[in-house]
């Protein structure tokens, strides 16, 4: 469903003809070296491009023209091999929509100490020409990343990675439909929000359906294909021995399947990668999608629980960043607390919507009543998350802007059972401590939702989060009170 290695990133390179054709060639064919380098490599992810040495202004803006013309060009990585004059890039800068990397190397990695002379000095001047493209970068405003480091350094790769991940989020964003099945719960402000102002930044579109256009594909619905779905869910997982073939409560493992392959056909039919429910519209419905739920995050889908379309615009656009990464992401919202003096923690959880992409090992396949919504009891998987680093992010709508806030966490084994607790869960230590972070998050607005992931850092959400021009306030194990209030004002 995700595919980012069939994605382009352009690779440009900036010169001048003061030194003449032949430092030119070099130019081109060093620039060439580094671009072909780049592709061969698993990171960047995307493929990348090699683009002929811009010299003047004409080409710059036929470049940037054409970049912005071509739907799978996600962006552009940008070297000044040379000194390469500004004024140049001003035009084709201006009209660029694409995410802008900027990769401050030399050809070269050390200084030929014993052969060093002027005609050296000139051909490799990124030093200072990296510096006037970055001063016209800022004179226009333009959001990037810079990136410094030798062309061949595993860290300048990783960066470039985060950044390309986040283009390809930010390009298919722009191409995401999100499917809204009821309305968002009701007196609840957080899931609220501008659907056309989202539209306008992001590019993705948010609908918005009655459950009857669900129900009207769970009709179409064959027992056979319910059937062929609950044999592979025998497979997948570790199902509760009554819901087993044979079981008393196999009917309500068949239901499930039914509003999972219903919700399937729908999503595919609208060529939608994103979508919410509710537990307060379920009409039609015999119970709360919760399988259905789980299983469609783990093949790449965004989901919202309550109608939040903003929590399953991010995950979806973090299922495109965390492709082919090793760790999950998933749906999640912060449940409870854990006050022990010893260890202030957060137990994360959903009533059933968490993504089985961050299990831990096998899940089980449950049935329990859920205490609200009114209807039957949902089928569900049950799992404990891994203990390893992770992030979790959140986007909210300020009325004239939007916000991302994000933290840093460490994620645990829980420390003792929860028998009684039959829902997916993790459990972890925000940073830098609990009483700072969730004071800061509440400082900075953040929902209750989250897209949170163990296959991501902070840095693809902040490279994100530039190219959409939305500012990002990161909670870390550097963040202080103090400080993080005023960096908010």
């Amino acid at each position: 469903m995700i595919d980012n290695t069939s994605r382009d990133v352009w690779f440009i390179t900036g010169s001048q003809h003061l030194y003449g054709p032949e430092a030119l060639r070099q130019v081109a064919a060093n620039a060439q070296e580094v671009a072909q380098t780049l592709d061969r490599s698993s990171k960047p992810v995307t493929r990348v491009v090699f683009k002929p040495v811009l010299t003047g202004p004409e080409e710059v803006t036929a470049l940037c023209r054409a970049a912005n013309a071509d739907l799978n060009c996600v962006g552009l990585i940008a070297w000044m091999h040379t000194f390469s004059p500004a004024k140049m890039w001003i035009a084709g800068l201006t009209e660029l929509r694409k995410p802008l990397a900027h990769l401050h190397t030399q050809f070269h990695r050390d200084i030929p100490w014993a052969d060093i002379d002027m005609d050296y000095m000139n051909l490799h001047q990124s030093a200072h020409g990296g510096r006037e493209f970055g001063f016209i970068c800022t004179r226009l405003r333009k959001p990037r990343k810079v990136v410094v480091g030798h062309w061949q350094d595993p860290e300048a790769h990783d960066r470039l990675d985060a950044w390309a991940r986040a283009a390809c989020a930010q390009a298919d964003q722009k191409q995401l439909k999100i499917a809204r099945f009821g309305d968002n719960m009701r007196q609840v402000a957080v899931t609220e929000g501008d659907k056309v102002e989202a539209q306008r930044v992001f590019g993705y579109e948010v609908h918005g359906y009655g459950m009857g256009d669900l129900v009207e594909h769970q009709n179409e619905i064959t027992d056979a294909q319910v059937d062929a779905l609950c044999v592979e869910y025998d497979a997948a997982y570790d199902v509760a021995q009554a819901m087993t073939l044979g079981g008393e409560r196999r009917e309500e493992l068949r239901d499930a399947a039914r509003i999972e392959l219903a919700l399937r056909s729908f999503l595919e039919a609208g060529d939608f990668h994103a979508f919410t429910d509710t537990f307060e519209n379920l009409h039609g419905l015999k119970q709360l999608p919760g399988i259905a739920t789980q299983r469609l995050m783990a093949d790449g889908y965004g989901f919202g629980g309550e109608g939040d379309w903003k929590t399953a615009a991010l995950l979806r656009a973090m299922k495109v960043m965390a492709q082919g990464l090793e760790g999950g992401t998933s749906f999640m919202e912060d449940y409870t607390y854990h006050l022990h003096p010893q260890g202030l923690q957060v137990l994360g959880a959903h009533m059933l919507e968490i993504c089985p992409s961050i299990a831990a090992g096998m899940p089980r396949c449950e049935i329990h009543p859920l205490g609200i919504g009114g209807k039957a009891d949902p089928v569900r998987l049950v799992f404990d998350a891994p203990a390893g680093d992770a992030v979790n992010g959140s986007v909210i709508d300020l009325g004239d802007r939007f916000r991302l806030v994000v933290n840093q966490v460490e994620s645990v084994v829980t420390p003792e059972a929860l028998p009684k607790l039959p829902v997916a869960r993790a459990m972890w230590n925000p940073l830098p401590d609990l009483k700072t972070a969730a004071a800061a998050w509440i400082y900075a607005g953040g929902a209750h939702h989250t897209g949170y992931s163990q296959a991501l850092g902070v840095e693809h959400l902040e490279d994100f989060a530039e190219m959409v021009d939305m500012e990002c306030c990161v909670i870390d194990a550097d963040t202080q009170l103090r400080r993080f209030k005023n960096e908010l004002r």
